[in-house]
């Protein structure tokens, strides 16, 4: 299962976040700032998935944007990395050459099931 989905530029600031589960607020803050992190200091030449706390996380950056996919353990991460491959072509398609703009000032006409 799909616990959160989140955005991120490379100076780590969230660009775009749902949560599938109830998280409070002051904890999705310290959340987001430990998950940005770990992804940010990560080599292009590792592994795209990393085991933080009770789940993974599943990331791929694209160009300057990061997107970061918190999953349970029993989900299977190439095909969430799959996943995000086709969410972002699908906004390549619908903003015509996506970029960080579009995402920061259209996030209200995204809408992630």
């Amino acid at each position: 299962m799909i616990r959160f989905f989140l955005m991120v530029n490379k100076q780590g600031q969230t660009r775009l976040s749902r949560y599938y589960e109830h998280v409070e607020i002051n904890k999705r803050t310290m959340l987001e700032a430990e998950v940005i992190k770990n992804c940010l200091s990560r080599s292009k030449d590792e592994c795209s998935f990393i085991e933080y706390k009770d789940f993974k996380l599943v990331y791929r950056q694209y160009a300057a944007l990061f997107i970061v996919v918190g999953i349970d353990q029993t989900e299977n991460e190439m095909a969430v990395y799959e996943l995000i491959h086709n969410f972002v072509e699908v906004l390549d398609k619908y903003f015509s050459r996506v970029s960080e703009l579009d995402v920061s000032f259209s996030v209200s006409e995204i809408h992630l099931i």
